[in-house]
């Protein structure tokens, strides 16, 4: 009786030890994967601060552009770059997220006073394609946006 136990308590700590190492396994990748998110919203943010201090330093209006290295995805799966704004139309954020798992996202803040164009793109999708950071300075007025190279 003692052997029919053992062996179902062995069988039952198998399955039940194989769902938590699968749950830690799960919560390690989502956590690099918003690790790599952040690097991104980082970079991006960093890009267009240095923009702005670039478009800042000038007399008359200029308009910048810098191509960005991005990574062609994160833990084999797309994500998404986007300038948040406000209601008012000034950049908060850079956010990014995975397409697949929308709730693997991560955030940067941008410099005050930045204002989103609103023509131009603010959303960005990964997957290879030219991604340029642009700063524009329009009289009194800072415009930021992410785009592809050529859109």
């Amino acid at each position: 009786m003692s052997h029919i136990i053992c062996t179902a308590a062995l069988i039952i700590l198998i399955f039940t030890m194989q769902f938590f190492y699968m749950y830690v396994i799960d919560n390690i990748w989502a956590e690099m994967a918003k690790r790599e998110l952040k690097e991104v919203a980082d970079y991006v943010s960093d890009t267009l601060a240095n923009l702005y201090f670039l478009a800042n330093s000038t007399s008359g209006d200029v308009t910048l552009e810098k191509i960005l290295s991005l990574p062609p995805d994160i833990r084999d799966s797309t994500y998404v770059v986007k300038v948040e704004n406000n209601t008012e139309g000034f950049a908060q954020s850079i956010s990014t997220h995975l397409m697949s798992k929308s709730w693997i996202n991560a955030t940067s803040w941008i410099l005050p006073g930045l204002m989103v164009n609103g023509t131009a793109c603010e959303t960005v999708e990964s997957g290879g394609k030219t991604v340029v950071a642009c700063c524009s300075r329009v009289s009194m007025n800072v415009y930021v946006w992410i785009a592809y190279r050529g859109a």
